[in-house]
């Protein structure tokens, strides 16, 4: 019996052998082996680019001052002088500011890349800044404290995951990110019930926030035929149909009544 079993694992090992003298076959990669594609990116040499400003008509409402009184380092931080409200901010030229300009429709099904440098919030003085940002899916929001007293960052998206966190002072910045397109998520400090601030995402690079003189620019556009719309906190939203060839310019303005 002894013999039989030795004679029968002989056989098998020159069995094995004998397969292994043959071709190798590599066994299949898996998905995870396979690099992923870059993403598009916009190009600004070749393609779109289109201008505007976003003018406001009729008179500035007077925005409310901050009653900061309740949390001492808040209320001493801005050394006596009046905070308002950032809830409607009329620029010198009679445009606003902290619109957000997006291309709601019309580019061509890509996977753009997200780009590798984050966005950032800071909270000085209690309040957030800048007070309107936009960010692409996935890209990173770091937010950062400047300020000596507690706060909590508490965004509530619709169509996102969302959170409520504390930052201490000195406290390490936050890194978060968002990973489906929501315009706009409007995020609130839970301790200090007056500072509030908006972050659009969106699911490609061609947005733009109005500044000090209420313009915006979006560059690289393949040409085409868009939807571009306009978003304000308290005015909502507006959009208008712009077409634009590859190397072309345009000038799409918005006219806000208030």
């Amino acid at each position: 019996m002894r013999n039989y079993l030795l004679a029968a694992g002989l056989a098998s090992v020159l069995a094995l052998a004998g397969c292994g003298s043959g071709e190798k076959t590599e066994a299949p990669k898996s998905a995870d082996a396979t690099p992923a594609a870059a993403g598009a990116t916009p190009d600004e040499a070749n393609g779109g680019t289109i201008t505007g400003k976003v003018a406001f008509e009729g008179t500035a409402p007077s925005m409310k001052t901050l009653d900061m009184s309740a949390t001492a380092y808040c209320d001493k931080a801005h050394q006596g002088k009046p905070v308002k409200s950032e809830e409607v901010v009329v620029n010198s030229n009679g445009t606003l500011k902290n619109a957000f300009v997006w291309i709601k429709s019309g580019l061509p099904d890509k996977n753009w890349q997200v780009p590798t440098t984050a966005v950032t919030i800071d909270q000085v003085g209690c309040m957030y800044n800048p007070h309107v940002i936009g960010v692409m899916t996935g890209q990173n929001i770091d937010i950062k404290t400047s300020d000596q007293t507690n706060h909590n960052i508490h965004p509530m998206p619709q169509g996102n995951q969302e959170w409520n966190e504390t930052q201490p002072p000195g406290s390490p910045d936050k890194e978060k990110s968002f990973a489906r397109q929501e315009v706009m998520i409007p995020v609130k400090c839970n301790i200090h019930p007056w500072m509030r601030s908006y972050i659009g995402v969106v699911g490609h690079p061609f947005f733009a926030v109005t500044g000090d003189d209420g313009t915006y620019t979006i560059k690289g556009l393949p040409p085409g035929t868009y939807t571009i719309e306009v978003w304000h906190e308290k005015y909502g939203t507006q959009d208008q149909t712009v077409t634009v060839g590859a190397k072309e310019s345009k000038t799409q303005d918005f006219s806000i009544k208030g």
